[in-house]
């Protein structure tokens, strides 16, 4: 008897029906002679530091570090029942079928449970990256032996503790730190991960806010040829003077004088290049691809798009598993493009005409075993599911997937592609000009020109020849200024985590965070910037994400290999040396512990303030200070009293940033501690108090005590 355990429900019930014969039980389902069980992620999760130790239940700078000598792994609270079942099962078979997504991850969180329950039987591993029918029955037929994927695991573990070791030790470290500086109440959190990514944010926003825009001028001129006009643009000389570093002119003297000097003036066409030229296939869609285009087009979170993908691939069954970092294709799956086309026929009617367009006969380079990752990009499945189950969100992302796969089966684009030199009194003028051959695969996406082609690359030029004479009818100066650069949002500052490289010197790290795609993972990215946000280091501003006081705050106080990717780039060369089998665990572990037991020995060396971690003086109660808290909604953010449990309710509306004292004194609702306290008419009994968010379901009510609620006394009603 074999017993599938899968990392979620929904692959469960997928498998199980292709095992057919389906009974439904209490935490699993029977298929016959085999049985499909299932985890929630992890259901096992690393020990909190208290439980190796009761002195570790408090933070105290002369515990730390806190470094596990045997590492214990405990059942979440809510998986208890579910864990029970599967040591059930275990009991009760032959062969179990590790059934986790195909990553490190999923083979870790599958293992982890068999190591739980001291499992000695065979196991065999399932890994697909799609849930479709015919993906399904490809994998159950190509079952492996789940020891040809210790690496994967080893890996996986390491990283788990590793991070542990970080979070645990570095958030108490500097966090007390900061309470030695007069920071009160105030939780400073650190991350491999988050730590870095926030730094990236909070660089970004003092590179905008120190720039100082400079002044340059273009030419443009105006060139009259016999077979008609086009447009050319001025361009300097290598040894061009009044120009500026970055090869901008910003003498206006001189942009006066080319000007005058040429306006007017016959020139000669001295270079006149025409070449075919082709643009490829766009490839298939990443995460961090699809994330960045959603976020740009309807202004999605990222952590809108990860839960569009993952219904789109777990509840609908409609696309292959979106937790990739790859954007090519296995080309064994190029044969099953007819099907995969008529499947979408069958979805997305309104598609028919794109559909029949398409040639399942075209290759493009987008199909590439060697390119292939653990996972492959994101495509549609054979699946003929009901597009009118979706949100408006997976909708829209579903028909980004589509697209994207349907430019796959187009021709290239291609265009003649015309370079036009001309010399006027000593001065170069270019253009460039295109002209569109064959639309191909931009007939899917219906749009004529991207929108970030210059005008100059589409302008229609006219037939000409080198030597040809022309004239400069008009040229004009524009004074121009330099731009900083663009804040970040979800979808660009995820973006930047994947290319972390660029930000890095040093050229081995550069090429390890390169290949192991930047910090953080396809699957975890979106959750690192909700984290950001809920603890109050980012907060969003319109599309943008920018850094808080706080945020920022945190990011000074804090050495720079804390918060550099470098030690990514170190994780990731050991990872993969785990992975390979050619680097232990422990040996990973025991560097990370050295690594640690410096930085802690350092961070508990005297007190640091943190900007941001203080708020001003509580007014209600003069002993506490205001902090500034993001509401649960996600719709802004209020001030409250950091004394709270202490008794002081005081609450003030967030102006600006800042909380606007100046307002009317507001009582947090004590029951919700979202709403605040209002004073309510309250008929032939008098006034009373009751919470702003009633509306919501909060019912509070207090009796009115001389024009304050009586919060200290019985509720009112």
């Amino acid at each position: 008897m074999r017993l599938f355990i899968a990392e979620k429900p929904s692959v469960a019930k997928a498998i199980a029906a292709e095992l057919g014969n389906v009974t439904r039980a209490e935490g699993y389902l029977q298929c016959g002679a085999d049985r499909v069980t299932w985890c929630f992620g992890h259901i096992l999760e690393m020990a909190k530091p208290e439980h190796y130790g009761e002195q570790y239940a408090k933070w105290r700078a002369e515990d730390l570090p806190i470094i596990p000598q045997v590492w214990a792994l405990l059942p979440k609270e809510d998986a208890k029942a579910q864990l029970a079942v599967i040591g059930r099962l275990l009991k009760d078979t032959t062969e179990v079928v590790n059934a986790g997504d195909p990553d490190r991850e999923g083979q870790l969180l599958v293992d982890e449970v068999l190591e739980h329950f001291k499992n000695r039987r065979d196991v065999k591993r399932f890994w697909v990256s799609a849930q479709d029918s015919v993906s399904i029955q490809r994998g159950l037929a190509a079952l492996k032996s789940n020891k040809d994927y210790q690496g994967l695991k080893d890996a996986a573990l390491a990283r788990q503790r590793a991070d542990w070791l970080i979070g645990m030790n570095f958030s108490r470290a500097y966090t007390l730190r900061a309470q030695r500086g007069g920071a009160q109440k105030t939780v400073l959190t650190v991350g491999r991960v988050q730590t870095p990514t926030l730094a990236l944010v909070v660089a970004r926003d003092r590179e905008i806010e120190a720039f100082k825009p400079s002044a340059y001028f273009t030419l443009q001129a105006q060139i009259e040829h016999a077979n008609g006009r086009f447009r050319a643009t001025w361009k300097a000389r290598d040894d061009q003077a009044g120009l500026d570093s970055e090869g901008r002119l910003v003498d206006k003297v001189i942009a006066e004088a080319i000007t005058k000097a040429t306006t007017g003036q016959a020139g000669t066409l001295k270079e006149y290049r025409q070449a075919p030229k082709a643009d490829a296939q766009p490839r298939a869609y990443a995460l961090s691809d699809i994330t960045l285009t959603a976020s740009n087009k309807f202004g999605y979170s990222a952590e809108d798009v990860l839960r569009a993908c993952q219904a789109l691939y777990e509840t609908h069954k409609l696309t292959s598993y979106p937790r990739t970092d790859c954007d090519y294709l296995p080309e064994s799956q190029h044969a099953d493009a007819s099907r995969v086309l008529a499947a979408l026929k069958h979805v997305n009617p309104g598609f028919a005409t794109l559909i029949d367009g398409a040639d399942p006969a075209i290759k493009s380079k987008t199909w590439n075993d060697a390119k292939i990752t653990a996972h492959h990009g994101i495509i549609p499945t054979m699946h003929r599911g009901d597009a009118s189950r979706l949100t408006d969100i997976e909708r829209n992302i579903y028909e980004l997937i589509v697209r994207a796969y349907l430019a796959q089966f187009y021709p290239a684009h291609e265009y003649m592609s015309t370079v036009v030199g001309v010399d006027v009194q000593g001065e170069t003028f270019t253009a460039t000009g295109k002209t569109v051959t064959r639309n191909g695969w931009r007939d899917v996406y219906q749009v004529e020109q991207e929108a970030d082609e210059a005008e100059e690359d589409t302008q229609a030029l006219p037939p000409m020849q080198q030597g040809d004479g022309v004239k400069c009818s008009r040229v004009d100066s524009r004074a121009m200024k330099t731009k900083p650069p663009a804040r970040f949002t979800e979808g660009t500052l995820g973006k930047a985590m994947e290319n972390i490289h660029k930000c890095v010197t040093d050229p081995d790290e550069r090429k390890t965070l390169k290949e192991g795609d930047g910090i953080g993972t396809s699957a975890t990215r979106a959750a690192i910037i909700s984290e950001l946000k809920r603890r109050g280091f980012l907060e969003p501003k319109g599309k943008q994400i920018i850094s808080t006081t706080l945020g920022r705050g945190l990011i000074d106080t804090l050495p720079e290999k804390v918060k550099s990717p470098s030690l990514t780039a170190f994780y990731e060369s050991m990872l993969k040396e785990i992975e390979g089998g050619r680097c232990a665990v422990d040996t990973f572990i025991e560097h990370q512990a050295e690594f640690i037991r410096g930085q802690v020995a350092a961070a508990n060396t005297g007190a640091t303030t943190v900007a941001g971690s203080t708020g001003p003086a509580c007014p209600k109660c003069g002993e506490g200070h205001l902090r500034r808290i993001p509401r649960k909604d996600g719709k802004g953010h209020f001030w409250g009293c950091n004394r709270y449990s202490e008794g002081c309710s005081a609450v003030y509306s967030d102006k600006a940033g800042k909380p606007d004292i100046a307002a009317k004194t507001a009582y947090q609702c004590p029951t919700c501690k979202e709403g605040t306290l209002r004073q309510i008419p309250g008929g032939a009994k008098g006034k009373f108090w009751g919470c702003s968010r009633y509306r919501d379901g909060c019912r509070t009510t207090f009796d009115d005590k001389g024009g304050k609620p009586d919060i200290a006394g019985k509720k009112g009603g």
